[in-house]
Formats: C-alpha cells, sequence, structure tokens
C-alpha cells in the first residue's frame, strides 16, 4: 500500500520540487515533508492536487491513511487491476453483499439484538465494505483508463444528491 507521499511524487513526475512548490503554492520543504511522509497533507493542498491531477488512488489513499476507513486500490500481489477482472470481481462482491443484506434482519432494535444477531450483521457489513472496495476499485480503474474525471463523476453525484434533498449546504469548503 502507498503512502500518500508517494503518490505525490509519482504525480509530480518530472517536476523538481521547486516546480511543484511553486504549482501548489507551499514551500519547496513542504513538498519535500509531504514526500518522505513527514507531514501529514494538508486539506488545502490535498485539494489543489485532487484538481490538479484527477487521480482517484490520491483521493482514495488520503482517505484511507487520514481516517483509517474507506476503500484503497488493490496493488497487493495477487490484485488483477484489469478492468475485465475488477468489473467480474464487482460483480461477485456485489452479489455476496446484496444476497447477505436480504438474509439480514434490521426490523428489531440493534440495542436488542442478541449477540448471534449481532454477528450476523457484522459479516453483512463485512460484505458490503467488500463490495465497496471493489466498487471503488472499478471506478478508478475505469476513470484512470478511460480519462473519465473522478472528481466530476463524484461532483455529479453530490449535485445529484443536493437535488434530491438527500444532502444539505455547499461542497466547496
Amino acid at each position: 500500500m502507498k503512502k500518500v507521499g508517494e503518490i505525490m511524487k509519482e504525480l509530480r513526475a518530472d517536476n523538481t520540487q521547486q516546480k511543484q512548490a511553486v504549482t501548489m503554492s507551499v514551500a519547496r520543504e513542504t513538498i519535500s515533508h509531504y514526500e518522505t511522509s513527514k507531514d501529514k497533507v494538508n486539506a488545502g493542498v490535498a485539494r489543489k492536487y485532487a484538481e490538479k491531477y484527477d487521480d482517484p488512488r490520491l483521493a482514495m489513499t488520503i482517505q484511507q491513511q487520514y481516517t483509517r476507513t474507506g476503500a484503497i486500490l488493490l496493488d497487493g500481489e495477487n490484485a488483477d487491476l484489469h478492468r475485465s477482472a475488477v468489473k467480474e470481481k464487482t460483480l461477485e462482491e456485489l452479489e455476496e453483499a446484496f444476497n447477505r443484506l436480504r438474509k439480514t434482519s434490521l426490523v428489531k432494535p440493534l440495542a436488542a439484538m442478541e449477540l448471534f444477531e449481532k454477528q450476523e450483521l457484522r459479516e453483512a457489513l463485512e460484505e458490503l465494505v467488500e463490495a465497496n472496495t471493489a466498487i471503488s476499485n472499478l471506478v478508478a480503474v475505469v476513470c484512470m483508463e478511460s480519462k473519465i474525471s473522478y472528481t466530476e463523476l463524484y461532483a455529479d453525484h453530490y449535485n445529484y444528491l443536493i437535488s434530491e434533498g438527500l444532502l444539505k449546504g455547499d461542497l466547496s469548503c
């Protein structure tokens, strides 16, 4: 699993740290500290990188490293990130999650669940997390290969949620 700084270094490619610092409106030393993981990337700089590079790997890695939650782009020796393989794995994980969720009852108040029911609930949530990872990897892989903007995709989705009254407020923080 790559760190945020490693991905930032890959994204700047042949640019020097100095050129990158000017582009990001920070000191060269700041870029160095980010790339060597001496400092966490602040939200403003992370947003600038997201806008400039539109790279799903960076967005997913920032979420995972800073919150210890969320999907992560798979990079292990057994990860097959060809879009067809990722699609098939996503369908498999979705089916498992769907089937498990269908069998899980949420009628009873959660505080009143027996131990075995809570275990079943946890297993259903684990299947949903696995499906989320698969979906996130599929979106990332396809966006990177097809040059469909990852940030625009999410911006459109957030705007849809706002228009449907499912999300309040302004996302321009």
